[in-house]
């Protein structure tokens, strides 16, 4: 990849958005981003050969977020969704200080679960990564300090989305190992830390049976997203028959292609190395 910084054109109101995320779990965000935006292109990039990022370093998820960010700047894109709680967390700052484009951030919804819990007790599942990012800790300190948090790593949960285990027993015993001792804790709000997980609501549904709301950002994003284009005056012309979207993938697309096919959406799926 050749592409500098300063050699970046600044795209028109027409050009696609750009989405990425380790793998498959940004797709939750596209979804949301899509419904309410219908007439925008969106190119999506699941940086499957390095899923998942929790456990990675920073330096690490950096590189693989600038590559990512890069590519999806050649494809002139007009602002890029970070559709990664552990990337936003590890790489979004170095990422506004080095490209000329508008990024939209994922963090856990630790705000409205705060501020809206009657026990007084939350949990968050998240990866490492996330927990130990400064916006979530910024965020936990400023408006969660009147409650109790139940903090853990939803170690695996990634793999069995991106493996399409999603409803299997497998999927259902890693999650009870997670979640029933915050149900004992007695959360009433569970924030969903990971943009995978969002495809695990079913299998954690059954597991609380209505004992606690889940919170996901899903849909913040995508207003943010919009409100962000609207202000840069980036919403697109077209209508929704004109709009246009890929999917890529930096590894196999096999998983892409599943989720793609699961969410309804129609696009072409290539695998291309960055």
């Amino acid at each position: 990849m050749t592409t500098t910084p300063a050699s970046i054109a600044q795209p028109g109101r027409n050009a696609p958005i750009g989405i990425f995320d380790s793998g498959v779990g940004g797709l939750s965000i596209w979804r949301e981003v899509s419904s309410l935006l219908p007439s925008e292109s969106i190119i999506y990039f699941a940086d499957s050969a390095n899923c998942p990022y929790g456990q990675r370093e920073q330096t690490e998820v950096q590189a693989f977020s600038e590559r990512i960010v890069r590519f999806l700047l050649e494809k002139k894109c007009k602002l890029i969704v970070v559709a990664c709680n552990t990337a936003t967390a590890m790489a979004i700052d170095h990422l506004r200080r080095n490209y000329p484009v508008s990024f939209v951030g994922i963090e856990p919804g630790v705000k409205p679960a705060a501020l809206e819990s009657r026990t007084g007790v939350i949990g968050i599942l998240a990866t490492a990564g996330t927990l130990k990012g400064r916006i979530f800790n910024e965020t936990k300190a400023r408006f969660a300090s009147h409650v109790k948090i139940q903090m853990t790593e939803g170690t695996g949960l990634v793999e069995i989305v991106e493996q399409g285990k999603i409803g299997t027993p497998e999927a259902e015993i890693l999650l009870r190992r997670y979640i029933e001792p915050m149900l004992a804790a007695n959360i009433d709000k569970l924030v969903l830390g990971c943009t995978h997980y969002s495809f695990l609501a079913d299998d954690i549904r059954k597991i609380t049976q209505g004992r606690v709301a889940l919170v996901e950002p899903n849909l913040a994003v995508a207003q943010r997203t919009k409100s962000l284009l609207n202000e840069r005056e980036l919403l697109r012309d077209g209508t929704p028959e004109s709009q246009r979207y890929e999917f890529y993938s930096s590894g196999p697309i096999d998983s892409l292609s599943e989720m793609v096919r699961r969410i309804g959406a129609i696009g072409t799926v290539e695998m291309l190395q960055v």
